[in-house]
Order: structure tokens, then C-alpha cells, then sequence
């Protein structure tokens, strides 16, 4: 029996990245994953989805390109070198990890762990205890009661990455942010899209300023979508995929996309068994990440934290640091960053008006149009920044739409986390021509002086 400091199930996002954190910092690391390292984000999610919404957009720019004085035209996808460039993109980051993982001198394990005590995890027949366990066995993707995922003709994301053809018609099952994501990629490779979402709104967690301009965006772009109405049944036939919803309409198309949320990696892995409080398959922890047994940890999709891959990252930095006797601040949840790499991109971090307001704050809103952005009308994008702010004080909330809003993140959740005000932001210089400049710009007209604002 090996004898370790920390003992890692799982070896996604959360997992390796607490293993890489506590073996800096001196302790012995066992890391156990059954598939590969990297995990769902690296092999089935965030990676190999934001490289297909790439192909996407250039399949989108070459339809497009006589609009910027470009002479080129779209023939059509040629799916065998999409996915090559997809799993190029993958494995040299795979490569990468693993060379991480191993110069850090972690003890890597390939196979299926089960925890079969409070401080030991078997695999392989081995078995390997630790001071401490972290459980980091992340999500699955969901489906709904007599829904059968087949993976040819009804599917979830895991088999839509690796799609070898583009289908002539889709019915995506969701539209949270894994539906929106692909309905995007299938539009852009040439597909025609239907959304069914049982919510009011696509993108329903994000403020509703968004989602209304998101599906305005579909809508232009000729991405169906059915809202508000519960799906009721499928049937299955050799041609396709015919959908009937709780209202008595129906979708035929080529495939059904299943993109209805993820659940938690938890079923007949011993955690009951250990004595581990769970809720709906998730296992429920502290602000710390410790469950009520003691030595034990878990973090990422396998709690109900927000099921994204940097947030799984940050808890296991987070873990690794609490170990370490580092005492690091417990993570704000409300400063984490979201993104919804649609075509527009939804961004967002902080408060919603509707969250605001539930919470006590005297709100004001401010609305910057992409308008009055230079760089915008170079990119032929329109959306927009809106400021949720505290009365006279810090700002609350920061929640975009547009091209490449995703990497104005990086900004507004420094204005969150430090509770900067809109006077603090307004000073602030941003390059020209930018989209950041939208930032400032939006900072300034809610602090009282706009200048290049609409409307």
C-alpha cells in the first residue's frame, strides 16, 4: 500500500490542478484518473467546443468576406480536417500536461478509482492512502426520463464533438450554455438549428438584458428556437428525429442534441459508504472544500458550485493551499467569470439586476451600446455592456454581448472583486481602437461624464 500526502481522484480540471499546486508546495501526490488526463474540459468540453466554434467563425467570415472587400467564397466544411485540427489542439495540450504532471514528480495512476475508506483509494487492485483524499470526479452529461441517448441519432455534447459530418438539420434539447455553444458551430457549419428550452429565455442564469439580446442574434442569424415549452417525447426513425413538446407542436431533424445540464460523477465510487453528506449525487462541502468527514476533500463539477472548468481549478488550487496551511480566502462565487462562446459571446460576472435587487441593493443600471465602439464596427458586431451598480457605490454586477466580449472579462471581474466604483474606472485610460474601450466608456457615462454613448 503506497503511502501518500494527498490522494487525488480525479484528474480533470480540479484535480490536476490541486495536484500541481500541493506538489509545488512540497507534498507527495498520487493523481488517479480513469480516462485521460485533462479530463471532460480538455477532451470533450471547453477545448475541443471552442475549437469547432472556430472553424465556425471562419466558415462565418468566408460567407462574409466580400463585406470587408475580400474576394473569397464558402464551398463547405470539410469535417475530417476540422476534427484534425480540433484533436491537434487537444493532444499538444495534453502533451503539455502530462509533462506537468510528471515533472512535478507526481505519481500518475490510469484506472478506476474507488474509495474503499476514509483515507484510501483502490485502482487497478492497488491501493493508495492518503493524509488527505480529494475527490475531483466531475459530471456527466445529463439526459431526461425515456430520453435514450443512442449517439447517432440522439446525442449528447460528448458525441457531438466528434461529429464526422455536418448533419442538414438539428434539434437541440437546452438552451443553456452547452445548446447555445453548439447551435452556434451547426449555424455556422451550415446546419439548420432549432432550440427547445423549457425557460422563459436562452441562457436563462445569465441578467435577461442578455439572453434578450442573444436571441435577437439567433433570430438574425436564422437560429430557431421554441421557448417557455417542455419537451414531451421523441421518436426515432431511420431518416431521423421527430420531438413533440408539452403543447402538441413537433421538430423533425437529421439529430437530436441532448444538452439539458451535466450531474455529478458520484454513483458507486464509496463515497456513501465513507459517510460523506451528499444532495442529488453532489457532494456537499465548506467554503473551504472540506466535506463533513475529516481529511476529505472534493471539488469541482462533483459539488453544486458553478459547473465550470475554472472554477473546478480554482478549488483545487484552493484545497492544495488549505492543506498547505496557506489559509487562502474561500472563492467568491458571485466574482467568477462566465462565458458563452456563442456567435455573439455572452459575458458576464457579478450580480444580475433581478440577483441585485433580490439582495437589498439600491440598483442603478447603465446600458453602453457597441454602437459608439470603434473596433465593434470594424468587427461588423452589435451588442452591448451593462453596468449593475450600487447607489452611489460599488459596482455589482458587468454583463455583455458581442464578439469576443469574453476577453473584456478579464477587466470587469477586477472591477467586482475590488469593488471598484464607477468613478474609480472612469480615469482609467483604455488603448484605441479596442472593445475595452467600451469598459471605460460605460464606466464613465454611469459616473456622470459619457461621451461617445448612445441612446
Amino acid at each position: 500500500m503506497a503511502q501518500f500526502d494527498l490522494v487525488i481522484l480525479g484528474g480533470g480540471s480540479g484535480g490536476y490542478a490541486c495536484a500541481l499546486r500541493a506538489a509545488q508546495l512540497g507534498k507527495n501526490v498520487a493523481l488517479i484518473e480513469s480516462g485521460k488526463l485533462g479530463g471532460t474540459c480538455l477532451h470533450r468540453g471547453c477545448i475541443p467546443t471552442k475549437a469547432l466554434l472556430h472553424s465556425g467563425e471562419i466558415a462565418d467570415s468566408a460567407r462574409e468576406a466580400s463585406t470587408f472587400g475580400v474576394n473569397a467564397q464558402f464551398l463547405s466544411m470539410d469535417m475530417v480536417a476540422v476534427n484534425a485540427y480540433k484533436d491537434g489542439v487537444i493532444s499538444k495540450l495534453h502533451k503539455g500536461l502530462q509533462g506537468l504532471v510528471k515533472s512535478r514528480n507526481i505519481t500518475f495512476v490510469e484506472g478506476h478509482g474507488r474509495l474503499v475508506s476514509k483515507d484510501t483509494v483502490e485502482v487497478n487492485g492497488e491501493r493508495y492512502t492518503g493524509t488527505n483524499v480529494v475527490l475531483a470526479t466531475g459530471s456527466y452529461a445529463k439526459s431526461l426520463p425515456g430520453l435514450e441517448i443512442d449517439g447517432v441519432r440522439v446525442m449528447t455534447s460528448d458525441h457531438a464533438t466528434n461529429l464526422t459530418y455536418v448533419p442538414k438539420s438539428v434539434i437541440v434539447l437546452g438552451g443553456g450554455v452547452i445548446g447555445c455553444e453548439f447551435a452556434s458551430v451547426w449555424k455556422s457549419f451550415g446546419a439548420e438549428v432549432t432550440i427547445i428550452e423549457g425557460l422563459p429565455h436562452l441562457v436563462a442564469l445569465e441578467d435577461e438584458s442578455s439572453s434578450k439580446q442573444l436571441e435577437r442574434a439567433y433570430r438574425k442569424r436564422g437560429i430557431n428556437f421554441e421557448l417557455g415549452v417542455r419537451f414531451k417525447s421523441h421518436t426515432v426513425t431511420a431518416d431521423g428525429v421527430t420531438v413533440e413538446l408539452e403543447d402538441g407542436k413537433t421538430f423533425s431533424a437529421d439529430v437530436l442534441l441532448v444538452a439539458v445540464g451535466r450531474g455529478p460523477v458520484s454513483a458507486n465510487l464509496g463515497y456513501e459508504e465513507q459517510g460523506i453528506t451528499m444532495d442529488r449525487g453532489y457532494v456537499l462541502v465548506d467554503n473551504k472544500c472540506r466535506t463533513n468527514v475529516p481529511g476529505i476533500w472534493a471539488v469541482g463539477d462533483l459539488i453544486p458550485t458553478l459547473q465550470l472548468a475554472h472554477v473546478g481549478f480554482g478549488e483545487g488550487i484552493l484545497v492544495a493551499e488549505e492543506i498547505c496551511g496557506l489559509n487562502p480566502r474561500p472563492i467568491n462565487y458571485d466574482g467568477v467569470p462566465r462565458v458563452t462562446y456563442s456567435e455573439p459571446e455572452v459575458a458576464s460576472v457579478g450580480l444580475t439586476t433581478a440577483q441585485a435587487k433580490e439582495r437589498g441593493h439600491d440598483v442603478v443600471e447603465l446600458n453602453y451600446d457597441l454602437a459608439g465602439n470603434g473596433k465593434a464596427q470594424i468587427l461588423r458586431t452589435a451588442g452591448s455592456i451593462k453596468l449593475v451598480s450600487q447607489k452611489n457605490g460599488p459596482v455589482l454586477g458587468i454583463h455583455m454581448v458581442g464578439a469576443r466580449v469574453g476577453e473584456l472579462l478579464a477587466e470587469a471581474q477586477l472591477i467586482f472583486n475590488w469593488e471598484a466604483t464607477a468613478d474609480d474606472v472612469a480615469p482609467l485610460i483604455h488603448a484605441h481602437p479596442t472593445l475595452s474601450e467600451a469598459m471605460g466608456e460605460a464606466h464613465m457615462a454611469l459616473a456622470g461624464k459619457p461621451l461617445h454613448a448612445h441612446g
